[in-house]
Protein backbone atom coordinates (compact mmCIF):
# COMPACT_ATOMS: atom_id res chain seq x y z
CA UNK A 1 0.00 0.00 0.00
CA UNK A 2 2.46 2.19 0.82
CA UNK A 3 4.47 1.96 -2.77
CA UNK A 4 1.64 2.39 -4.40
CA UNK A 5 -0.04 5.42 -2.37
CA UNK A 6 3.96 6.69 -3.53
CA UNK A 7 3.36 6.31 -7.29
CA UNK A 8 0.09 7.64 -6.73
CA UNK A 9 0.86 11.47 -5.54
CA UNK A 10 3.70 11.41 -8.04
CA UNK A 11 1.02 11.33 -10.80
CA UNK A 12 -0.93 13.88 -9.11
CA UNK A 13 -0.96 17.01 -10.43
CA UNK A 14 -2.57 19.68 -8.93
CA UNK A 15 -0.97 20.67 -5.78
CA UNK A 16 -3.80 20.16 -3.33
CA UNK A 17 -4.54 16.42 -4.24
CA UNK A 18 -0.50 15.90 -3.89
CA UNK A 19 -0.91 17.33 -0.49
CA UNK A 20 -3.83 15.27 0.33
CA UNK A 21 -2.14 12.14 -1.08
CA UNK A 22 1.04 13.06 0.81
CA UNK A 23 -0.83 13.22 4.50
CA UNK A 24 -2.59 9.28 3.17
CA UNK A 25 1.19 7.74 3.43
CA UNK A 26 2.19 9.57 6.75
CA UNK A 27 -0.90 8.37 8.08
CA UNK A 28 -0.60 4.62 6.88
CA UNK A 29 2.90 4.92 8.31
CA UNK A 30 1.80 6.10 11.18
CA UNK A 31 -0.74 3.33 11.96
CA UNK A 32 1.53 0.37 10.18
CA UNK A 33 4.97 1.63 10.74
CA UNK A 34 5.32 3.59 13.80
CA UNK A 35 8.48 2.26 14.16
CA UNK A 36 9.83 4.75 11.34
CA UNK A 37 8.13 7.71 12.15
CA UNK A 38 11.32 8.34 14.26
CA UNK A 39 13.50 8.12 10.98
CA UNK A 40 10.91 9.89 9.20
CA UNK A 41 11.43 13.21 11.28
CA UNK A 42 15.21 12.90 11.42
CA UNK A 43 15.57 13.28 7.67
CA UNK A 44 12.83 16.27 7.60
CA UNK A 45 15.10 17.94 10.33
CA UNK A 46 18.16 17.20 8.52
CA UNK A 47 20.36 20.65 8.80
CA UNK A 48 20.68 21.32 4.82
CA UNK A 49 16.41 20.84 4.89
CA UNK A 50 16.32 23.16 8.02
CA UNK A 51 18.03 26.01 5.55
CA UNK A 52 15.78 25.64 3.11
CA UNK A 53 12.71 26.08 4.96
CA UNK A 54 13.04 28.28 8.25
CA UNK A 55 9.55 27.29 9.47
CA UNK A 56 10.63 23.43 10.14
CA UNK A 57 13.69 24.83 12.15
CA UNK A 58 10.72 26.85 13.97
CA UNK A 59 8.52 23.61 14.47
CA UNK A 60 11.97 21.65 15.33
CA UNK A 61 13.06 24.20 18.13
CA UNK A 62 9.12 24.43 19.69
CA UNK A 63 9.30 20.23 19.86
CA UNK A 64 12.12 20.51 21.82
CA UNK A 65 11.30 23.42 24.33
CA UNK A 66 8.16 22.07 24.67
CA UNK A 67 6.34 25.24 23.20
CA UNK A 68 4.96 23.23 19.98
CA UNK A 69 0.66 24.47 19.65
CA UNK A 70 -1.23 23.25 16.70
CA UNK A 71 -2.86 26.32 15.48
CA UNK A 72 -0.08 27.85 14.84
CA UNK A 73 -0.37 29.96 11.41
CA UNK A 74 1.40 32.59 9.81
CA UNK A 75 -1.35 35.52 9.78
CA UNK A 76 -2.63 37.22 6.30
CA UNK A 77 -1.05 34.50 4.17
CA UNK A 78 -3.70 32.39 1.77
CA UNK A 79 -3.52 28.43 1.82
CA UNK A 80 -2.50 26.93 -1.52
CA UNK A 81 -6.52 25.85 -2.18
CA UNK A 82 -7.29 29.91 -1.36
CA UNK A 83 -4.84 30.65 -3.89
CA UNK A 84 -5.80 28.41 -6.55
CA UNK A 85 -9.90 29.34 -6.30
CA UNK A 86 -8.83 33.13 -6.54
CA UNK A 87 -6.95 32.56 -9.67
CA UNK A 88 -9.69 30.08 -11.25
CA UNK A 89 -12.38 33.40 -10.51
CA UNK A 90 -9.21 35.77 -12.06
CA UNK A 91 -9.16 33.39 -15.41
CA UNK A 92 -12.64 33.13 -15.43
CA UNK A 93 -13.14 36.85 -15.30
CA UNK A 94 -10.63 37.61 -18.42
CA UNK A 95 -11.58 36.60 -22.48
CA UNK A 96 -9.54 34.97 -24.58
CA UNK A 97 -8.79 37.91 -27.47
CA UNK A 98 -9.41 40.48 -24.88
CA UNK A 99 -7.08 41.87 -22.22
CA UNK A 100 -8.35 45.17 -19.74
CA UNK A 101 -5.90 48.00 -19.81
CA UNK A 102 -5.10 48.60 -16.36
CA UNK A 103 -6.19 52.46 -14.87
CA UNK A 104 -4.03 54.33 -12.90
CA UNK A 105 -6.16 53.57 -9.94
CA UNK A 106 -5.33 49.86 -10.39
CA UNK A 107 -1.77 50.82 -11.00
CA UNK A 108 -1.68 52.75 -7.36
CA UNK A 109 -3.65 50.28 -5.45
CA UNK A 110 -1.13 47.47 -6.23
CA UNK A 111 1.75 49.68 -5.40
CA UNK A 112 0.69 50.42 -2.00
CA UNK A 113 0.49 46.67 -1.22
CA UNK A 114 3.01 44.87 0.73
CA UNK A 115 5.00 43.03 -1.84
CA UNK A 116 4.91 39.96 -0.21
CA UNK A 117 1.01 39.97 0.21
CA UNK A 118 0.32 41.05 -3.41
CA UNK A 119 2.58 38.20 -4.34
CA UNK A 120 0.66 35.57 -2.66
CA UNK A 121 -2.85 37.06 -4.42
CA UNK A 122 -2.73 38.90 -7.64
CA UNK A 123 -3.38 36.54 -10.72
CA UNK A 124 -0.56 38.34 -12.89
CA UNK A 125 1.45 35.23 -11.01
CA UNK A 126 3.00 32.66 -13.13
CA UNK A 127 1.25 29.29 -12.34
CA UNK A 128 1.35 28.09 -9.27
CA UNK A 129 2.87 24.44 -10.20
CA UNK A 130 5.75 25.94 -11.39
CA UNK A 131 6.88 26.93 -7.43
CA UNK A 132 8.24 23.91 -5.38
CA UNK A 133 5.95 23.05 -2.89
CA UNK A 134 6.32 23.10 0.93
CA UNK A 135 8.20 26.29 0.01
CA UNK A 136 9.23 28.27 3.05
CA UNK A 137 6.67 31.17 4.29
CA UNK A 138 10.15 32.93 4.77
CA UNK A 139 12.19 34.16 1.78
CA UNK A 140 15.60 35.35 1.35
CA UNK A 141 15.49 39.26 1.50
CA UNK A 142 11.42 39.05 2.92
CA UNK A 143 11.53 41.54 5.53
CA UNK A 144 8.26 40.73 6.92
CA UNK A 145 8.28 41.78 11.18
CA UNK A 146 8.05 38.17 12.15
CA UNK A 147 8.39 39.11 15.34
CA UNK A 148 4.38 40.26 15.20
CA UNK A 149 3.09 36.41 14.17
CA UNK A 150 1.30 34.52 16.81
CA UNK A 151 3.73 31.71 15.70
CA UNK A 152 6.71 33.96 16.95
CA UNK A 153 5.04 34.88 20.48
CA UNK A 154 7.14 33.02 22.53
CA UNK A 155 9.88 32.54 20.66
CA UNK A 156 12.34 34.19 18.01
CA UNK A 157 14.99 33.20 15.22
CA UNK A 158 18.00 34.46 16.25
CA UNK A 159 21.58 35.58 14.66
CA UNK A 160 25.03 36.76 15.66
CA UNK A 161 27.73 36.34 12.96
CA UNK A 162 27.48 32.49 11.94
CA UNK A 163 25.74 31.12 14.64
CA UNK A 164 21.65 30.76 14.79
CA UNK A 165 19.45 30.06 17.87
CA UNK A 166 16.01 30.59 19.26
CA UNK A 167 15.29 33.31 21.40
CA UNK A 168 12.94 32.29 24.52
CA UNK A 169 11.21 36.25 25.20
CA UNK A 170 9.96 34.95 28.77
CA UNK A 171 13.31 34.56 30.05
CA UNK A 172 14.77 37.61 28.67
CA UNK A 173 13.36 40.19 30.97
CA UNK A 174 14.51 38.29 34.00
CA UNK A 175 18.28 38.43 32.93
CA UNK A 176 18.36 34.40 32.63
CA UNK A 177 20.00 32.08 29.86
CA UNK A 178 17.17 33.21 27.51
CA UNK A 179 18.93 31.87 24.05
CA UNK A 180 19.00 28.07 22.56
CA UNK A 181 21.92 27.40 20.42
CA UNK A 182 23.30 23.67 19.50
CA UNK A 183 21.90 22.21 22.16
CA UNK A 184 23.14 24.47 25.46
CA UNK A 185 21.46 27.51 26.80
CA UNK A 186 22.78 31.13 26.80
CA UNK A 187 22.87 34.22 28.40
CA UNK A 188 23.04 37.41 25.72
CA UNK A 189 26.13 38.20 26.34
CA UNK A 190 26.99 34.53 26.21
CA UNK A 191 25.72 34.05 22.76
CA UNK A 192 27.68 36.71 21.66
CA UNK A 193 30.84 35.57 22.60
CA UNK A 194 29.94 32.59 21.54
CA UNK A 195 29.79 33.75 18.19
CA UNK A 196 32.65 35.23 18.35
CA UNK A 197 31.72 39.04 18.24
CA UNK A 198 33.20 39.47 22.15
CA UNK A 199 34.87 42.63 20.48
CA UNK A 200 31.33 44.07 19.87
CA UNK A 201 30.35 43.66 23.68
CA UNK A 202 26.91 45.20 22.67
CA UNK A 203 24.48 42.38 22.12
CA UNK A 204 21.81 44.28 20.94
CA UNK A 205 23.67 45.26 17.69
CA UNK A 206 25.64 42.08 17.25
CA UNK A 207 22.41 39.90 17.73
CA UNK A 208 19.93 40.07 15.16
CA UNK A 209 16.46 38.68 13.99
CA UNK A 210 15.95 38.80 10.46
CA UNK A 211 18.61 41.29 9.87
CA UNK A 212 17.09 43.43 12.40
CA UNK A 213 19.06 44.13 15.50
CA UNK A 214 17.40 43.48 19.22
CA UNK A 215 18.14 47.01 20.31
CA UNK A 216 15.14 48.09 17.15
CA UNK A 217 13.15 45.30 18.54
CA UNK A 218 13.47 46.88 22.27
CA UNK A 219 12.80 50.49 20.96
CA UNK A 220 9.94 49.54 19.59
CA UNK A 221 8.64 47.12 22.45
CA UNK A 222 8.34 44.39 21.18
CA UNK A 223 10.78 43.00 23.34
CA UNK A 224 11.28 43.52 27.23
CA UNK A 225 15.08 44.45 27.82
CA UNK A 226 16.84 42.73 30.98
CA UNK A 227 17.36 44.71 34.01
CA UNK A 228 20.44 46.23 34.44
CA UNK A 229 23.19 45.64 37.40
CA UNK A 230 23.94 49.20 38.24
CA UNK A 231 23.83 48.44 42.02
CA UNK A 232 27.30 47.39 42.58
CA UNK A 233 28.37 51.01 42.89
CA UNK A 234 25.58 51.59 46.33
CA UNK A 235 27.28 48.25 47.95
CA UNK A 236 30.61 49.36 47.58
CA UNK A 237 29.50 53.26 48.87
CA UNK A 238 27.82 51.66 52.03
CA UNK A 239 31.07 49.00 52.55
CA UNK A 240 32.95 52.30 52.48
CA UNK A 241 30.94 54.21 54.98
CA UNK A 242 31.53 50.68 56.99
CA UNK A 243 35.05 51.12 56.63
CA UNK A 244 35.63 54.22 57.24
CA UNK A 245 33.61 56.02 59.50
CA UNK A 246 32.64 59.90 59.28
CA UNK A 247 34.07 62.00 62.31
CA UNK A 248 31.50 63.90 64.81
CA UNK A 249 31.88 67.48 62.98
CA UNK A 250 31.43 65.78 59.78
CA UNK A 251 28.42 64.12 60.47
CA UNK A 252 26.70 66.78 62.19
CA UNK A 253 26.99 68.95 58.96
CA UNK A 254 25.80 66.41 57.42
CA UNK A 255 23.09 66.22 59.40
CA UNK A 256 22.10 69.49 58.71
CA UNK A 257 22.31 69.67 54.86
CA UNK A 258 20.03 66.12 55.08
CA UNK A 259 17.33 68.66 57.18
CA UNK A 260 17.21 71.12 55.04
CA UNK A 261 17.28 68.80 51.78
CA UNK A 262 13.92 69.10 49.34
CA UNK A 263 11.43 66.13 49.57
CA UNK A 264 13.19 64.40 46.06
CA UNK A 265 16.67 64.13 48.01
CA UNK A 266 14.81 62.34 50.94
CA UNK A 267 13.39 59.82 48.29
CA UNK A 268 16.44 59.01 46.38
CA UNK A 269 17.94 58.39 49.69
CA UNK A 270 15.24 55.91 50.50
CA UNK A 271 16.04 54.33 46.80
CA UNK A 272 19.61 53.87 47.80
CA UNK A 273 19.00 52.04 50.67
CA UNK A 274 16.33 49.65 48.51
CA UNK A 275 19.52 49.58 46.06
CA UNK A 276 21.50 48.13 49.06
CA UNK A 277 18.92 45.48 50.20
CA UNK A 278 18.55 44.51 46.71
CA UNK A 279 22.32 44.38 46.00
CA UNK A 280 23.17 42.94 48.89
CA UNK A 281 20.58 40.16 47.63
CA UNK A 282 22.20 40.24 44.06
CA UNK A 283 26.01 39.87 46.20
CA UNK A 284 24.23 36.54 48.02
CA UNK A 285 23.33 35.11 45.31
CA UNK A 286 26.42 35.27 43.27
CA UNK A 287 28.52 34.10 46.10
CA UNK A 288 25.96 31.13 45.74
CA UNK A 289 26.71 30.61 42.17
CA UNK A 290 30.72 31.73 42.90
CA UNK A 291 30.26 28.20 45.67
CA UNK A 292 29.11 26.06 42.88
CA UNK A 293 31.88 27.20 40.57
CA UNK A 294 34.64 26.32 43.40
CA UNK A 295 32.79 23.06 44.51
CA UNK A 296 34.65 19.79 44.19
CA UNK A 297 33.57 17.85 41.17
CA UNK A 298 35.64 15.05 42.01
CA UNK A 299 33.17 13.62 43.97
CA UNK A 300 31.20 13.21 41.06
CA UNK A 301 33.35 11.42 38.97
CA UNK A 302 32.44 7.96 39.92
CA UNK A 303 30.07 5.83 37.75
CA UNK A 304 27.12 5.38 40.75
CA UNK A 305 26.36 8.14 42.83
CA UNK A 306 24.83 8.19 46.48
CA UNK A 307 21.27 10.04 46.45
CA UNK A 308 18.67 10.78 49.26
CA UNK A 309 15.50 12.11 48.25
CA UNK A 310 14.60 13.32 52.09
CA UNK A 311 14.03 9.79 53.74
CA UNK A 312 14.88 7.77 50.56
CA UNK A 313 18.17 6.69 49.95
CA UNK A 314 19.14 5.19 46.21
CA UNK A 315 22.13 4.85 44.18
CA UNK A 316 22.15 6.85 40.54
CA UNK A 317 23.95 4.41 37.66
CA UNK A 318 24.94 7.36 35.16
CA UNK A 319 24.83 5.10 32.23
CA UNK A 320 21.21 4.39 32.57
CA UNK A 321 20.28 7.88 32.99
CA UNK A 322 17.82 9.79 30.45
CA UNK A 323 15.07 11.81 31.48
CA UNK A 324 12.88 12.59 34.78
CA UNK A 325 10.41 10.12 33.32
CA UNK A 326 12.73 7.66 30.94
CA UNK A 327 15.80 5.39 31.94
CA UNK A 328 15.64 4.05 35.34
CA UNK A 329 18.96 4.82 36.90
CA UNK A 330 18.46 4.90 40.99
CA UNK A 331 18.62 1.91 42.38
CA UNK A 332 16.90 0.95 45.95
CA UNK A 333 17.08 -2.73 47.84
CA UNK A 334 13.93 -3.06 46.66
CA UNK A 335 13.47 -1.90 42.87
CA UNK A 336 14.83 0.68 40.17
CA UNK A 337 13.41 3.96 40.07
CA UNK A 338 13.15 6.68 37.05
CA UNK A 339 13.95 9.89 38.81
CA UNK A 340 10.13 10.80 39.12
CA UNK A 341 9.47 7.36 40.37
CA UNK A 342 12.10 7.93 43.33
CA UNK A 343 10.87 11.22 44.45
CA UNK A 344 6.80 9.73 44.35
CA UNK A 345 8.05 6.88 46.50
CA UNK A 346 8.59 9.91 49.32
CA UNK A 347 5.22 9.99 50.97
CA UNK A 348 5.73 13.53 52.59
CA UNK A 349 6.04 14.95 49.07
CA UNK A 350 3.39 15.90 47.64
CA UNK A 351 4.42 18.33 44.65
CA UNK A 352 8.26 17.10 44.51
CA UNK A 353 9.92 17.55 41.54
CA UNK A 354 13.27 15.42 40.81
CA UNK A 355 15.58 17.91 39.41
CA UNK A 356 15.48 20.05 42.66
CA UNK A 357 14.14 17.31 45.81
CA UNK A 358 16.69 14.61 44.79
CA UNK A 359 20.64 15.11 46.47
CA UNK A 360 23.86 13.89 45.72
CA UNK A 361 27.09 14.88 47.90
CA UNK A 362 24.53 18.07 49.24
CA UNK A 363 23.98 19.31 45.59
CA UNK A 364 20.81 19.31 43.43
CA UNK A 365 20.35 17.10 40.12
CA UNK A 366 19.99 20.27 38.54
CA UNK A 367 23.19 21.01 39.52
CA UNK A 368 24.43 17.93 37.79
CA UNK A 369 22.85 18.55 34.58
CA UNK A 370 23.97 22.06 34.15
CA UNK A 371 27.53 20.58 35.23
CA UNK A 372 27.60 17.94 32.50
CA UNK A 373 27.64 15.66 35.11
CA UNK A 374 24.39 13.92 33.94
CA UNK A 375 23.30 14.30 30.47
CA UNK A 376 19.77 15.10 29.92
CA UNK A 377 18.30 13.26 26.46
CA UNK A 378 16.33 14.91 23.80
CA UNK A 379 12.67 14.26 23.59
CA UNK A 380 13.17 13.02 20.33
CA UNK A 381 15.57 10.20 21.21
CA UNK A 382 15.26 6.70 20.86
CA UNK A 383 17.78 4.86 22.55
CA UNK A 384 17.17 2.07 24.61
CA UNK A 385 16.73 3.96 28.06
CA UNK A 386 14.50 6.27 26.31
CA UNK A 387 12.43 3.39 24.66
CA UNK A 388 8.87 2.44 25.48
CA UNK A 389 8.97 -0.84 23.90
CA UNK A 390 7.78 -3.34 26.55
CA UNK A 391 10.85 -5.60 26.38
CA UNK A 392 13.41 -2.78 27.02
CA UNK A 393 11.23 -1.64 29.73
CA UNK A 394 11.20 -4.92 31.22
CA UNK A 395 15.56 -4.90 30.71
CA UNK A 396 15.11 -1.85 33.25
CA UNK A 397 14.25 -3.36 36.00
CA UNK A 398 16.75 -5.74 36.95
CA UNK A 399 20.84 -5.16 37.20
CA UNK A 400 23.09 -5.45 34.30
CA UNK A 401 25.72 -7.67 35.93
CA UNK A 402 25.50 -10.61 37.62
CA UNK A 403 24.70 -9.77 42.01
CA UNK A 404 27.51 -12.08 42.81
CA UNK A 405 30.49 -12.18 40.45
CA UNK A 406 29.50 -8.23 39.33
CA UNK A 407 30.42 -9.60 35.54
CA UNK A 408 28.06 -8.69 32.34
CA UNK A 409 29.69 -12.18 30.50
CA UNK A 410 27.08 -14.51 29.68
CA UNK A 411 23.39 -14.29 30.09
CA UNK A 412 21.73 -12.97 33.52
CA UNK A 413 18.54 -14.70 35.16
CA UNK A 414 16.63 -12.04 36.83
CA UNK A 415 14.92 -12.19 40.31
CA UNK A 416 11.02 -11.47 39.67
CA UNK A 417 10.98 -9.70 43.32
CA UNK A 418 14.28 -7.43 43.39
CA UNK A 419 16.62 -5.91 40.97
CA UNK A 420 19.30 -8.72 41.05
CA UNK A 421 20.02 -10.60 38.50
CA UNK A 422 22.65 -13.91 38.59
CA UNK A 423 24.55 -16.19 36.24
CA UNK A 424 22.78 -19.25 36.58
CA UNK A 425 25.99 -21.16 38.09
CA UNK A 426 26.38 -18.02 40.35
CA UNK A 427 23.23 -18.56 41.78
CA UNK A 428 22.70 -21.19 44.65
CA UNK A 429 21.18 -23.26 43.97
CA UNK A 430 21.87 -22.94 40.14
CA UNK A 431 19.30 -22.17 37.90
CA UNK A 432 19.02 -24.96 35.27
CA UNK A 433 18.01 -23.99 31.42
CA UNK A 434 15.14 -21.36 31.51
CA UNK A 435 12.91 -21.27 34.47
CA UNK A 436 8.82 -21.37 33.57
CA UNK A 437 6.42 -18.82 35.02
CA UNK A 438 8.15 -16.12 37.95
CA UNK A 439 11.75 -17.23 39.16
CA UNK A 440 12.50 -15.60 42.96
CA UNK A 441 16.15 -15.48 43.65
CA UNK A 442 17.42 -17.09 47.22
CA UNK A 443 17.46 -14.10 49.14
CA UNK A 444 13.71 -12.89 48.46
CA UNK A 445 12.90 -16.26 49.22
CA UNK A 446 14.64 -16.33 52.69
CA UNK A 447 13.63 -12.87 53.00
CA UNK A 448 9.98 -14.32 52.78
CA UNK A 449 10.06 -17.45 54.48
CA UNK A 450 11.31 -15.04 57.84
CA UNK A 451 8.44 -12.90 57.73
CA UNK A 452 6.04 -16.33 57.90
CA UNK A 453 8.20 -18.71 60.03
CA UNK A 454 7.79 -18.41 63.81
CA UNK A 455 10.54 -16.62 65.46
CA UNK A 456 12.20 -18.67 68.25
CA UNK A 457 15.10 -17.97 69.45
CA UNK A 458 18.62 -21.00 69.48
CA UNK A 459 21.49 -20.82 70.97
CA UNK A 460 24.61 -21.56 69.48
CA UNK A 461 25.39 -24.94 69.94
CA UNK A 462 21.79 -25.98 68.70
CA UNK A 463 22.24 -24.14 65.77
CA UNK A 464 25.71 -25.96 65.13
CA UNK A 465 23.89 -29.23 65.86
CA UNK A 466 21.21 -28.66 63.44
CA UNK A 467 21.10 -30.90 60.36
CA UNK A 468 22.16 -29.24 57.18
CA UNK A 469 19.17 -31.02 55.21
CA UNK A 470 16.60 -28.72 57.22
CA UNK A 471 18.67 -25.58 57.07
CA UNK A 472 19.77 -25.75 53.24
CA UNK A 473 18.13 -22.60 52.74
CA UNK A 474 20.39 -20.24 55.19
CA UNK A 475 23.47 -22.40 54.24
CA UNK A 476 22.90 -21.48 50.55
CA UNK A 477 21.89 -17.81 52.16
CA UNK A 478 25.06 -17.24 54.36
CA UNK A 479 27.46 -19.18 51.40
CA UNK A 480 26.21 -16.42 48.54
CA UNK A 481 27.03 -13.30 51.25
CA UNK A 482 30.31 -14.39 52.06
CA UNK A 483 30.46 -14.65 47.64
CA UNK A 484 28.83 -11.12 47.88
CA UNK A 485 31.50 -9.53 49.88
CA UNK A 486 34.38 -11.06 49.06
CA UNK A 487 34.68 -8.07 45.99
CA UNK A 488 37.99 -8.92 44.58
CA UNK A 489 37.73 -12.64 44.81
CA UNK A 490 40.50 -13.63 46.85
CA UNK A 491 39.13 -16.43 48.83
CA UNK A 492 37.18 -18.14 45.57
CA UNK A 493 39.66 -20.41 44.13
CA UNK A 494 42.07 -23.21 45.24
CA UNK A 495 45.36 -20.65 46.66
CA UNK A 496 47.64 -23.56 46.10
CA UNK A 497 47.22 -22.17 42.25
CA UNK A 498 47.44 -18.72 42.65
CA UNK A 499 49.40 -18.34 45.85
CA UNK A 500 53.35 -19.26 45.61
CA UNK A 501 54.59 -21.07 48.26
CA UNK A 502 51.26 -21.58 50.13
CA UNK A 503 51.66 -25.48 50.74
CA UNK A 504 54.59 -24.67 52.53
CA UNK A 505 52.79 -22.42 55.07
CA UNK A 506 49.30 -24.12 54.87
CA UNK A 507 48.79 -27.98 55.48
CA UNK A 508 44.88 -27.82 54.83
CA UNK A 509 43.89 -25.69 52.54
CA UNK A 510 40.37 -24.66 52.04
CA UNK A 511 37.72 -22.15 49.48
CA UNK A 512 34.67 -20.75 48.57
CA UNK A 513 34.34 -23.07 45.85
CA UNK A 514 35.05 -26.05 47.21
CA UNK A 515 32.71 -25.58 50.41
CA UNK A 516 30.13 -24.61 47.83
CA UNK A 517 31.19 -28.21 46.14
CA UNK A 518 30.33 -30.14 49.11
CA UNK A 519 27.55 -28.12 49.84
CA UNK A 520 25.45 -29.43 46.98
CA UNK A 521 26.90 -32.73 46.51
CA UNK A 522 25.63 -33.75 49.94
CA UNK A 523 28.65 -34.15 52.17
CA UNK A 524 27.90 -31.51 55.04
CA UNK A 525 25.94 -33.54 57.27
CA UNK A 526 25.34 -31.19 60.62
CA UNK A 527 25.96 -26.72 60.28
CA UNK A 528 28.81 -27.39 62.23
CA UNK A 529 30.72 -29.39 59.87
CA UNK A 530 29.37 -26.37 57.02
CA UNK A 531 30.67 -23.83 59.74
CA UNK A 532 33.71 -25.28 60.14
CA UNK A 533 35.22 -24.98 56.42
CA UNK A 534 34.80 -21.19 56.98
CA UNK A 535 36.35 -21.35 59.94
CA UNK A 536 39.16 -23.00 58.35
CA UNK A 537 39.33 -20.31 55.63
CA UNK A 538 39.51 -17.52 57.88
CA UNK A 539 42.40 -19.28 60.42
CA UNK A 540 44.54 -20.12 57.46
CA UNK A 541 44.18 -16.37 55.67
CA UNK A 542 45.52 -15.24 59.38
CA UNK A 543 48.24 -17.77 59.21
CA UNK A 544 49.80 -17.16 56.14
CA UNK A 545 48.91 -13.18 55.53
CA UNK A 546 48.98 -12.07 59.58
CA UNK A 547 48.25 -8.14 59.62
CA UNK A 548 48.67 -7.12 55.87
CA UNK A 549 45.62 -5.92 53.27
CA UNK A 550 44.98 -9.97 52.56
CA UNK A 551 44.71 -10.53 56.56
CA UNK A 552 42.38 -7.47 57.13
CA UNK A 553 39.94 -8.42 54.21
CA UNK A 554 40.15 -11.91 55.62
CA UNK A 555 39.61 -10.32 59.21
CA UNK A 556 36.44 -8.33 57.77
CA UNK A 557 34.82 -11.18 56.12
CA UNK A 558 35.28 -13.18 59.10
CA UNK A 559 33.24 -10.90 61.17
CA UNK A 560 30.72 -10.38 58.36
CA UNK A 561 30.64 -13.75 58.50
CA UNK A 562 29.44 -14.50 62.35
CA UNK A 563 27.10 -11.58 62.49
CA UNK A 564 25.19 -13.00 59.67
CA UNK A 565 25.13 -16.83 61.64
CA UNK A 566 23.53 -15.48 64.51
CA UNK A 567 21.28 -13.05 62.64
CA UNK A 568 19.41 -16.30 60.32
CA UNK A 569 19.52 -18.32 63.30
CA UNK A 570 18.42 -15.86 65.51
CA UNK A 571 20.84 -16.43 68.04
CA UNK A 572 21.15 -14.40 71.45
Amino acid sequence: MKKRGHNNVKKMRSREQKEKGIYEVLDWVEKNKPQYMHQFWRCVFEDHILQLYPTLRTLRNSLLDGTFKFDEKRPDVETPAEEEKSEGKAEKGKEKNYKRKRSKDDRSREENVDPDLSSASTPSRKKPGKQPPFSSLVKKGDKQEIWKWPIYKTHLPVTCGDKEGTLCRDKMPRGEKCILSQGHWFTLNDFEKFAGKEKCKNWKLSICCRNTPLMKLIEEEHLQCPPMERRKRTCVQKNMNKLFPVSSSESSSEDSETSSSSVEESDAENFQEQGWRGGRTEIRGRVEEEEEDVADLSVFQAPSLPVTCVSLTGTLYKYRFATGIFGKCIRTEEKWFSPEEFVKQEPTLTDGHWKKDILCHGKMLNFLIKKKILCEHLPLCDCQNCSIKKEDLMAQNNDDECYICDSEEADLVCCDECPRAFHSQCHLPAVHGDSPGEWICTFCVFRNSQQWRVSSNMSEQEALDAPVSQYRLHCHYLLLCVYREDIQKVFVEDPRQTVPRYSEFISQPMWLDRIKQKLESGEYQTVQAFVSDFQLIFSNCRTFNRDNVFGRMGARLKKMFEEEFKKIFSIQ
